[in-house]
């Protein structure tokens, strides 16, 4: 599996929420990505992943920030996740059909959003990953001629 942790150019990081129908996690805050498919890489399925769920293209991979395994429905999985940036209209994601119903872009001092994600699900993994990428985005920030934190 892989995980896009999206950024913006005020270093946030995309998040949407999974339909309340869905069988895994319900209505709780998720970053782009999913399985890597028979005969693609890591590099591949971010590729796919990010058009399919939300229409943009990726343009790079800035650092892999999380290499994890976890165990839902009594599946077994592992995952590794990206600080990427892509290109396309970032106010306006095209949200994959039946699967994701809203987004939002989270700074450090919007992480309380996912807590609901703690609430719903005892699990901290989404806000701990977006977490991960700011700090990543704040230690890198000058040499990305970016903003500082």
């Amino acid at each position: 599996m892989v995980g896009a942790l999206i950024r913006d150019a005020q270093d946030r990081v995309f998040v949407q929420r999974r339909s309340p129908d869905r069988r895994l996690f319900p209505g709780c805050w998720d970053v782009v990505g999913g399985a890597v498919e028979y005969g693609e890489d890591a590099l591949g399925a971010l590729r796919r992943e990010i058009a399919e769920e939300t229409g943009w293209q990726l343009r790079r991979v800035l650092a892999e920030v999380s290499r994890q395994e976890w165990t839902a429905g009594g599946v077994r999985h592992i995952e590794t996740d990206f600080v990427v940036e892509v290109d396309g209209d970032l106010t306006s994601p095209r949200l994959e059909a039946g699967k994701h119903t809203d987004f939002a872009w989270v700074g450090p001092g919007g992480l309380a959003l996912l807590d609901e994600n703690t609430r719903r699900t005892g699990s901290t993994f989404i806000k701990d990953l977006v977490s991960a990428a700011h700090r990543w985005l704040a230690t890198t920030a000058p040499e990305r001629g970016g903003r500082a934190g």
